[in-house]
């Protein structure tokens, strides 16, 4: 998927990840009601789940031998993407330096799990791998939804597209991070895993509030403290990374019209995307209210595999209808095929086998981003417009 974005990334060089590229390969339709779906569903929801799992790991330390309460997870999570918003609208190199300050201590605290696992391994702590998928449920849906969780711990691959547009050498640096980003990613997660397994069964796994905390107390003992304070620091990384992408998407359907115009103006003060970026953090704290993460997490792939699909597909489909662009990278079109192919997998399997309303909803909440589009886009009722450009002017006199 990740190499399908960089030929795409190299072809059409416009920041905003999936949609100039459904814009150019299908029109406006798919572009807009995968915007509109970014915008209210799943952009938002990546953003509440990170800053929960933040807001578990900095509470668990507090409520030792208990879950700690909801109440408080919600608060932090909420006060996090306050935090986050607020640096990203400020300043895009402040929102860049806190980004490699925390990128490093995510590399600390792996560098740490992953030795101690390899000296576990060492002395013997293998038990937990033997019949390790003995009584595994084994069903296409069961499977789906493993994938589901799977790719949802890698989602990310496709952010650099993004900020294309504030690249430096995005024909060279583009590919470049990510033939390098992922391989190692999927290397340090398998030797993260490996590493909790050394000492918890896949029981203790599941029961734990915040995996990593419990490592460290069996593990790290006394220095435990410091796991759960960098998987803080890894996880506020992540949000940064996932907020400061995502408001470039809010601007650039702005800029193409289909969004308030208000939320494609820059900060003249700051030269941030500052409307979007609030407007995106204010509907990530609407999700977090009622949300848990593993419902959120089981929609938000669900919706978000639907327009991966369509965009590599749009691969698919330029190589055919718009052969005159200059394509840096040209991948063959083998992976592209399957690509496409595992993500209409990803979508009809938990449909087909088990099958529930919430999908149903996500589709038609996907849909009626069409009455939208017909008219405030095609028909153009421009009074929304008028009241953002008129609240803007007013908040500037």
């Amino acid at each position: 998927g990740a190499l399908c974005f960089a030929e795409l990334g190299t072809m059409i060089t416009k920041s905003g990840g999936e949609y100039p590229y459904l814009m150019e390969a299908f029109g406006p339709i798919p572009a807009f009601l995968f915007s509109w779906t970014s915008l209210l569903v799943t952009k938002p929801s990546s953003f509440a789940i990170i800053c929960l799992s933040f807001a578990e790991y900095a509470s668990a330390p507090f409520y030792p031998g208990c879950d700690p309460p909801q109440v408080v997870i919600k608060c932090l999570a909420a006060a996090a993407i306050v935090i986050i918003t607020t640096v990203n609208s400020l300043s895009v190199k402040l929102g860049s330096y806190l980004q490699n300050f925390l990128t490093a201590a995510k590399m600390i605290i792996v560098i740490i799990i992953i030795v101690s696992g390899i000296v576990l391994l060492a002395q013997g702590k293998t038990e937990n791998f033997k019949d390790s998928f003995k009584d595994s449920t084994i069903s296409v849906s069961s499977i789906s939804l493993a994938f589901y969780n799977g790719l949802w711990a890698y989602d990310g691959w496709n952010q650099l597209n993004y900020i294309t547009e504030e690249l430096k050498n995005p024909y060279r640096n583009l590919p470049l991070s990510i033939i390098i980003g992922i391989p190692l990613v999927t290397v340090c997660y398998v030797l993260i895993n490996i590493s909790y397994f050394t000492v918890m069964t896949s029981t203790e796994l599941l029961q734990s509030q915040a995996v990593a905390v419990t490592f460290g107390d069996r593990v790290l003992y006394p220095a435990s403290w410091i796991v759960p304070l960098f998987v803080a620091f890894s996880t506020i990384g992540s949000a940064n990374g996932t907020c400061f992408t995502a408001g470039r998407l809010v601007y650039v359907a702005g800029r193409e019209g289909h969004m308030l115009k208000v939320l494609s103006y820059i900060s003249v003060k700051h030269l941030t995307p500052a409307p979007a970026i609030i407007f995106y953090g204010a509907i990530a704290i609407i999700y977090i209210i009622p949300g848990d993460i593993d419902t959120l997490i089981n929609y938000f792939s669900f919706a978000v595999w639907i327009f991966y699909g369509l965009t590599v597909l749009a691969l698919i489909v330029m190589r055919f209808t718009r052969k005159e662009l200059r394509r840096p990278i040209r991948i063959p079109i083998i992976i592209p095929v399957i690509v496409t192919l595992v993500s209409i997998l990803l979508v009809l399997a938990p449909i087909i086998s088990a099958p529930e309303l919430a999908y149903l909803y996500c589709v038609l909440f996907i849909l009626s981003g069409l009455i939208f589009y017909v008219l405030f886009v095609h028909f153009k009722f421009n009074w929304p417009q008028k009241i953002s450009s008129k609240y803007t002017s007013d908040s500037q006199l």
